[in-house]
């Protein structure tokens, strides 16, 4: 046990982290949708959340530096993807709770 009970103080640092930027809708969207595509650039994320392009990078650059997905460069675009497995592990479960499962395949 810990000051906090059942979890490791560093265990509930991270999981906030994750929580707190899964925590804004259109971060939430991002991911959903990544999990989903397996992968995207920030022309389609821009179209899909109808938002403009610099608010959708400002959230990429968010969930990038709090180390939830990745970018890769592909000549003059960035493709993102999910890279952290907790998200990974929470959106799936979302996902499936919501009766949505099948947009994972």
């Amino acid at each position: 046990m810990t000051e906090h009970g059942i979890l490791e103080n560093n265990v509930l640092i991270e999981y906030s982290e994750i929580f707190k930027q899964m925590g804004h809708p259109s971060r939430l969207c991002i991911l959903v949708n990544l999990m989903a595509c397996k992968e995207s650039n920030v022309s389609n994320m821009q179209n899909c959340l109808c938002e403009p392009q610099s608010t959708v990078s400002q959230h990429l650059g968010k969930l990038k530096s709090a180390g939830l997905i990745t970018g890769e460069r592909n000549g003059t675009e960035i493709i993102y993807k999910v890279s952290n497995n907790h998200v990974r592990g929470i959106i799936k479960d979302l996902l499936i709770q919501l009766g949505k499962g099948e947009c994972l395949i």
